[in-house]
């Protein structure tokens, strides 16, 4: 269907066998996570609607005849043309009961079961780049492109990475100047972030800045910080920052 119903029979088709499992589907996306299994829309469809078929046909079994009695062609009826007040309203709760609340509930109660059943699982990340950057704390990090080149960066409260669907790219908010080894200097001067495709990265690491030396970001202007160590070089000789 391609537009907006235009007759009864159409509307009626789209209230039964799309909006059910639409919104099971969408709760179950939004509670469980994407998966690799429902990358296409296709296959999204295909979901929904066969969770319309089970639950149309679980409303069919339990309470079938009393919402045929509701939308019948008779006196009271929701086809009858003058239903009473109160008829309307009992229509709307069975309505808001058996398309929203009941699919709420399926999907709630299945994601609930899977995470207890898997509980030794992370099922929210589809894949490591999610995992990595999920409730990251601050820290560095360090990228190796295709190319060899080694560029990295502090990962902060104003940095950002995508997520599954979407392709693998990170923001850093600070770039820093990286040797050869690809070790950290210091700071890019007037840096206002950095930008990296996970597509032309080939190693990923994280580092944490050293606990006692806090001063690590951004570098000091006299000198050059090794997040790995905590020193600099000094005019005094090497030493140790925040000592």
């Amino acid at each position: 269907m391609t537009q907006a119903p235009s007759t009864t029979f159409q509307l009626a088709v789209l209230i039964l066998f799309v909006l059910p499992g639409a919104v099971y589907q969408f709760l179950r996306e939004r509670w469980r996570g994407p998966i690799p299994q429902e990358r296409t829309l296709s296959e999204r469809i295909l979901r929904a609607l066969v969770a319309s078929v089970v639950l149309d046909t679980a409303y069919l079994v339990a309470v079938g005849p009393e919402v045929l009695r509701l939308v019948r062609v008779g006196q009271g009826g929701l086809l009858h043309g003058d239903v009473p007040d109160e008829r309307l309203r009992l229509v709307g709760l069975v309505g808001l009961a058996l398309f929203v609340a009941v699919p709420a509930a399926a999907a709630a109660a299945l994601s609930l079961r899977q995470r207890r059943q898997l509980r030794a699982r992370y099922q929210g990340t589809p894949s490591a780049w999610d995992h990595i950057f999920r409730d990251r704390r601050p820290c560095f990090v360090r990228l190796r492109l295709r190319d060899g080149t080694w560029v990295g960066g502090w990962y902060g409260n104003k940095s950002y990475a995508t997520s599954y669907p979407q392709p693998r790219e990170l923001h850093l908010e600070s770039a820093w100047r990286m040797r050869d080894d690809g070790s950290f200097t210091e700071r890019v001067e007037g840096t206002a972030g950095l930008h990296v495709r996970g597509a032309d990265v080939d190693i990923v690491e994280m580092v944490d800045p050293p606990a006692s030396a806090p001063e690590v970001v951004p570098a000091p202007r006299d000198g050059a910080a090794d997040v790995r160590t905590g020193e600099r070089d000094t005019p005094e000789g090497r030493q140790t920052v925040g000592s």
